[in-house]
């Protein structure tokens, strides 16, 4: 039954984060960089995600709840999947790969390249910095750093990086997206390798980082590229395994 309500409670998360983006102004934005302005609306969202994830840090009450979570989703286990360490990338990649196949997303390929290297960049670095202070044993009791997630973070920041790009297209491409990032953070539990806490601050690291890679990405791209035409391509591929951060940078001109 406990299941039952945790996807409940992700879905109905999914929907209000995708009905708090969307307004009838966005229907007639065309150029996502020069419009997206900061609105503390879009906080609230991030916000109550990563405030319960500290919150739980120190209520007796949401720790309780947690084992009980663990423990619903562990019971019948008969043995690990992986798919989280793939899924967690998909959002992010379906960008690009509806791009290739014609559908084109707000962006052009250096500027949305440019956001997502931002977002991740933002999202990691939050990452490691909390697991380092925070020092939470994971569920499973193999290391101490499981607050956040960061498989969740960044999963998360994927659907919100695809819905961003794609909410004049149709909803449905980041609905489609916060389903990959919810499964994501179901299986970082239902793989005994983090606490409900720890995927709901992860997935409101990565909306809030993805919200503050389109809120900085004029500024950065007036920095880097000094109003420059976009004559060539470029494309900029974050990655993060768990453990190493790296991004790989193409350009063709």
């Amino acid at each position: 039954m406990r299941k039952i309500i945790i996807l409940v409670i992700l879905q109905f998360l999914t929907y209000s984060v995708l009905a708090q983006n969307t307004s009838p102004k966005d229907s007639i934005i065309n150029d996502t960089v020069k419009n997206i302005t900061f609105n503390y609306k879009q906080l609230i969202i991030p916000g109550v995600l990563i405030g319960y994830g500290f919150w739980g840090a120190e209520s007796g009450q949401i720790k309780s709840f947690n084992f009980q979570i663990r423990d619903e989703f562990t019971e019948d286990i008969d043995k690990k999947v992986t798919i989280d360490d793939f899924s967690r990338y998909v959002p992010a990649v379906s960008v690009y790969a509806l791009n290739a196949f014609g559908v084109k997303g707000k962006n052009n390929m250096r500027d949305r390249s440019v956001i997502l290297a931002t977002s991740t960049i933002i999202t990691v670095g939050t990452v490691f910095a909390l697991k380092s202070v925070t020092n939470v044993e994971r569920p499973d009791g193999s290391s101490n750093n499981s607050f956040p997630s960061g498989h969740t973070a960044i999963a998360f920041a994927g659907a919100e990086f695809l819905y961003q790009e794609y909410k004049d297209k149709s909803i449905w491409y980041g609905v489609a997206g916060y389903a990959v990032a919810a499964g994501t953070g179901i299986f970082r539990m239902y793989n005994n390798r983090h606490w409900l806490t720890d995927v709901a601050a992860g997935a409101g690291i990565g909306i809030l980082s993805t919200k503050i890679a389109y809120w900085m990405n004029p500024y950065i791209s007036r920095k880097l590229f000094h109003g420059e035409q976009n004559k060539s391509t470029s494309f900029i591929a974050p990655s993060y395994d768990g453990k190493n951060f790296t991004i790989c940078y193409f350009k063709t001109f």
